[in-house]
């Protein structure tokens, strides 16, 4: 660490204590709400004590803002308005007047976005969030968010403020999420969010590694009464498919005469989603002057040309459940906690295999080629229990312990192990073609691997207002922090791995099977002062020592200042740090295409990686000019050290040695040496993302003709490589990778929005507007013989803005029912196709890498609420 950076980080650290000395002496203790609830007011000196009785307990823990499911009297631009916990420690702060730029999206904001997903509906209705438009391989089978165009690895996400657990399904394939393993929020079921807070700053200081980006805060419903259920369906009608259903329900009950219980469950299906017209280039031709045929005729068979169904959504079907609960044990302590659990089966399509696959040994088995499907069983869940009360020498408290995991066991169906197949096929272990699993024969499924990926976090964090020397109020919060991480491989079976694998999805072998630990202990300071009534200045440090790869001291300043009651100006300048997590350290696999295969290194096996850090600065602007329309503005820089990426790319007989000092060997298909590589993650780049983000809000109140609400939000955000690291071979990035961490997002995304009631009616129309994407896509097959799969040349493509225009409908017959219809979509915009000669077998028409639109098309659906 550089003595400039010490320097910062301990005047942040020094200052807090300081100010904690000065107020012992000239403070006394003052009750406030618990550190749990985390809520905020500006004036210390004016605050309620936050509990005179058990009944008053119970209140403030029960209520929540009004259910979706119900006609709200408060507006979503109130939303805004509500208390918050996510950004400070300190006590009744609302959004709008916090100290960081904080957002709050209700769940009522959530539903109408018409997506099923909370995923799906983030990005529909927040600008700075987006999702890549097909995850490749194991990837498809999770969703992962992007914030301000970095990955899902640097966006932390909480639940009810405790860290949440990540997925164990690492991306193992190129792009710009590839080698993360982030939060899967739609393993979290949709209807167990009263609200959700999105904090768009670095927050390293206050919550710890990853928070990067942006911390997204999902609050949950804790009330004691009520019962609400809802049935969603829709499918994409323009294309005939994609057809979807989710069935929601929850509701609370007391827990004797002063706690509270709410449990929620839901069941959600979607078929696959198909682009139509899609033709594969061996169905009908070797050139592209025989992109007019239909159909493939081999010894046995003719196969329709649009047999490849790579591109497409997966069939998923997924369980969720959670309850949450709190009850008071006396006056001043309350014992709380939340369980999660959600079962995901799902099912994605992989390359079309003709019938000639590896030299005609699998046409006995399938003499019309097959399509081989890549499944997944997955258990996520997480507990958290914890205590908080009032009045521990003053102080308030919040000790907790949470527990999460995440177990995955990913297979492969309707495919073929060719190797097992092959003549040169052996028994006899000294073989070079040795196969453990037998020869002559194949079974058609296999267990390709399984993860699990487990978090247990324990909390201790203490909080008590102060007024120094009678004039200064501040607010003074600490507390540690233990985490326990693991991950584990398990081999698949035989069969997946042995010669090449099965088609389709090559399992793990042994020597990729491990379990690693390790373990993080954490201290932090924050110190908020108020120094005059408009003048707000807050100071955050924090020390982390990771068992694997050392220590780091983050610090964070922010200040806010109110000139007048209309404008107020705030920034932030803060270090962040993100150790490399275990999946990046030790994973690796060969993945197998129909004319190649490719090969991820562990990042262990290269020499291992060293965790990423950052500097961040924003500042903004806070106005409201008239009575009611709000404004905020914000810019912001992160700088990002030895970033996380995929480089030192290599191929041909470079990347064969490598994959086969894996111990793998390739599969019996028909290849070139060039499209066999092999790439693994390095700390290859130095980045600079710069942005803007853009908010505003208006209600007209057009009383015996109801009520309209108009808002924007606009995020501009563009990312620049400022060093690429050099490898034995050179660059550690070709202009490919360069592409995925800096253009695959988009330059802007504009979300316009009007939402009108009038009496039992309700409308709303959102327009959205993507901005351009770039990705430098390789030559594939039908590309001239120089170009094909080239880590040197490129095909630049460009996915123009779009527009898209989404519509909801709905009607209240009375307190009870309620009924919207909509469309997303409605005019069927879809991404840019991609030119054939980067299109690999013609059957990946879109950019999969980009985070632009989604390439499904016109969406229709129909919801019921009930709430009784």
């Amino acid at each position: 660490m550089t003595s400039r950076r010490r320097l910062f980080t301990a005047t942040i650290l020094a200052v807090p204590m300081l100010g904690a000395s000065v107020a012992a002496q000239a403070a006394s203790a003052e009750k406030a709400t618990s550190v749990h609830a985390r809520t905020h007011k500006s004036t210390p000196a004016s605050r309620v004590p936050a509990r005179s009785s058990r009944n008053a307990t119970t209140a403030k823990h029960a209520a929540t803002p009004a259910s979706p499911h119900t006609r709200p009297t408060n507006y979503a631009s109130d939303a805004n308005e509500a208390v918050i916990v996510t950004g400070t420690h300190s006590t009744n702060r609302k959004a709008r007047q916090s100290i960081s730029p904080v957002t709050v999206v209700s769940s009522a904001v959530l539903q109408r976005s018409g997506m099923m997903n909370l995923a799906d509906a983030l990005t529909r209705t927040y600008a700075s969030i987006n999702v890549e438009t097909m995850g490749a391989d194991a990837a498809a089978l999770v969703s992962s968010i992007h914030m301000r165009g970095l990955t899902s690895n640097q966006v932390l996400v909480l639940v009810d403020g405790k860290r949440r657990h990540t997925t164990a399904n690492i991306t193992a394939d190129a792009g710009p999420n590839f080698g993360a393993t982030g939060v899967d929020l739609n393993m979290l079921p949709a209807n167990m969010i009263d609200h959700i807070e999105v904090l768009e700053d670095g927050a390293a200081a206050m919550y710890g590694s990853d928070a990067i980006a942006g911390v997204v805060n999902i609050i949950t419903k804790k009330t004691n009464h009520g019962v609400n259920v809802s049935a969603q369906t829709g499918a994409n009608a323009y294309n005939g498919d994609g057809w979807q259903y989710q069935f929601n329900a929850d509701g609370g009950t007391k827990l004797g005469d002063d706690g509270y219980l709410h449990v929620y469950g839901q069941m959600y299906h979607t078929d696959h989603f198909v682009p139509k017209n899609v033709r594969d280039h061996r169905l009908i031709g070797s050139q592209p002057a025989d992109a007019s045929a239909t159909s493939y005729t081999s010894s046995t068979a003719s196969i329709p040309s649009t047999s490849n169904h790579i591109m497409s959504t997966p069939e998923e079907t997924r369980e969720n459940f959670g309850l949450d609960w709190g009850k008071p044990l006396n006056d001043d302590v309350m014992f709380y906690g939340n369980i999660t659990y959600a079962h995901r089966h799902s099912e994605a399509y992989e390359n079309y295999r003709v019938p000639n696959v590896g030299g005609g040994v699998a046409e006995s088995y399938y003499p019309y080629g097959f399509s081989p499907l890549e499944t997944i069983e997955e258990n996520d869940y997480a507990a958290t229990v914890g205590a908080k009360g009032d009045n521990f020498m003053g102080f308030q408290w919040d000790a907790s312990s949470t527990y999460g995991a995440d177990y995955d066991k990913v297979g492969n169906k309707n495919t073929i192990n060719t190797g097992m197949l092959q003549s040169t096929c052996s028994t006899d272990a000294s073989s070079s073609y040795y196969s453990s699993a037998g020869c002559g024969s194949s079974p058609t499924q296999a267990r390709a691997e399984s993860y699990n990926m487990a978090q247990w976090t324990n909390n201790i964090d203490f909080r008590r207002p102060f007024n120094i020397g009678h004039v200064v109020p501040m607010t003074l919060a600490f507390g540690a922090e233990q985490r326990m991480e693991s991950y584990q491989i398990w081999a698949g079976n035989p069969t997946s791995y042995a010669l090449g694998g099965t088609q389709g999805y090559a399992g793990l072998a042994p020597q990729n099977a491990g379990k690693w630990y390790r373990d993080i202990w954490a201290w932090y300071m924050d110190g908020d002062f108020h120094f005059t009534k408009k003048w707000e200045v807050d100071f955050a440090g924090r020390f982390e020592h990771y068992t694997d790869v050392g220590n780091t001291e983050n610090g964070k300043i922010s200040t806010r200042y109110d000139i007048t009651k209309r404008i107020a100006l705030r920034g932030t300048i803060s270090t962040g740090f993100r150790a490399p997590t275990l999946a990046e350290e030790h994973f690796s696999a060969m993945n197998v295409s129909p004319t190649g295969a490719s090969g991820m290194l562990s990042a262990a096996s290269q020499g291992g990686l060293k965790p990423e850090r950052s500097t961040s600065e924003s500042g903004g602007i806070v106005v409201e000019p008239i009575n009611g329309l709000h404004v905020e503005a914000d810019v912001y820089q992160i700088n990002i050290r030895d970033r996380i990426v995929q480089g030192a790319q290599i191929q041909g007989a470079a990347a064969i040695a490598a994959i086969e000092n894996m111990g793998f060997s390739l599969p019996a298909n028909s290849y070139t040496d060039s499209n066999i590589q092999a790439y693994s993650l390095t700390n290859g780049a130095s980045t600079r993302t710069q942005g803007v983000d853009i908010k505003a809000d208006y209600t007209f109140h057009l009383h015996q003709y109801g009520n309209l609400l108009l808002s924007m939000q606009i995020s501009l955000n563009r990312t620049r490589l400022h060093h690429n690291g050099i490898g034995a071979n050179g660059p550690l990035l070709n202009a490919e990778n360069i592409g995925y961490i800096t253009t695959a997002y988009p330059r802007s995304k504009i979300i316009l929005n009007a939402y009108y009631t009038y009496r039992n009616w309700d409308f709303n129309i959102r327009q959205t507007r993507y901005g351009q994407t770039t990705n430098m896509l390789q030559y594939e097959d039908w590309a001239p013989t120089a170009l094909q799969y080239s880590l040197k040349q490129f095909y630049k493509f460009n996915n123009s803005p779009h527009w898209l225009t989404d519509i909801e409908v709905g009607y209240r017959f009375n307190k009870t029912w309620h009924l919207a219809v909509g469309v997303n979509n409605i005019f069927n915009v879809r991404p840019r196709r991609v030119n054939e000669i980067a299109n690999y077998l013609g059957a990946e028409i879109y950019d999969e890498a980009s985070s632009q639109i989604p390439m499904t098309g016109g969406y229709y659906y129909g919801r019921i609420n009930a709430s009784f």
